[in-house]
């Protein structure tokens, strides 16, 4: 299957632009009262968000210093980043893309309720039903986290997450199975997007860019494609990789066909 996208335009073809290192830019930004900092590497509390980010990929003592930041042998995922250095291992990685709601009506939705540390539990339960990507305990604090209730139960969320200057990355957005194709989750991301409009910020998302049907649907509520992006799962130097653990817990184990 496949999709169209539509390109944001940029600047400069040239210059960075803040939103290809966002999780660096939130970290030391908005987001600094929440990070976990040691040098050129930050992340977020383990129970806030799995991000970590480096304030130049290309710096090797960016990475000593995430390695100093996370310890050795250390599963972490990092953003902006395709290659690691020697000692390092790329355990996982997945294409995604980034974009920006440069068309993106912003609107309130009325029925649409503020959530937070209360409804955690709730939360979860929809995260883990419907899999639209890392929520913890504290997630909510990075934002505003808004949902949709059917009789007191949470049918529909959507909310903030990374927040680099000028920036808000809209997250989170799910609508329970039994009650989709109803625009739920449509009217909660334009609900977000008026709270991000409202204090002057431009909102943006990432989405697997396996995910066709999310792309086409963002596409048309206004969202254009601003760049592809990669998730990568690293391990830090000093312990032992994925194969040499299942290696050695085979070697002790007994065989069983003698």
């Amino acid at each position: 299957m496949s999709t169209s996208v539509h390109h944001a335009v940029s600047p400069s073809p040239t210059q960075a632009h803040i939103l290809d290192n966002a999780a660096w830019a939130a970290l030391t930004g908005p987001h600094a009262h929440l990070a976990e900092r040691v040098g050129r590497a930050a992340r977020y509390p383990a129970d806030v968000s799995p991000f970590t980010a480096l304030e130049d990929p290309a710096d090797p003592r960016a990475w000593d210093d995430l390695a100093a930041l996370v310890g050795p042998g250390t599963v972490t995922p990092v953003t902006a980043v395709r290659t690691v250095p020697d000692g390092w291992e790329i355990v996982d990685s997945g294409e995604g893309v980034q974009m920006v709601g440069t068309a993106l009506h912003a609107e309130p939705a009325p029925e649409a309720v503020r959530l937070g540390p209360a409804d955690v539990p709730e939360i979860l339960g929809l995260i883990a039903l419907t899999q639209p990507g890392p929520f913890l305990p504290r997630t909510v604090e990075l934002g505003t986290y808004l949902g949709i209730r059917d009789r007191g139960r949470l049918i529909a969320l959507a909310g903030e997450r990374l927040r680099p200057p000028g920036w808000t990355e809209i997250s989170a957005v799910c609508t329970h199975p039994d009650h989709r194709g109803r625009g739920l989750a449509t009217r909660l991301v334009h609900a977000v997007a008026a709270s991000i409009r409202q204090r002057g910020d431009t909102p943006f998302l990432h989405a697997a860019a396996s995910n066709t049907h999310a792309i086409r649907l963002y596409e048309s509520i206004g969202f254009t494609l601003r760049r592809r992006t990669r998730f990568t799962l690293v391990r830090t130097p000093g312990g032992q990789s994925a194969t040499q653990g299942r290696d050695e817990q085979e070697a002790e184990q007994p065989d069983e066909r003698r």
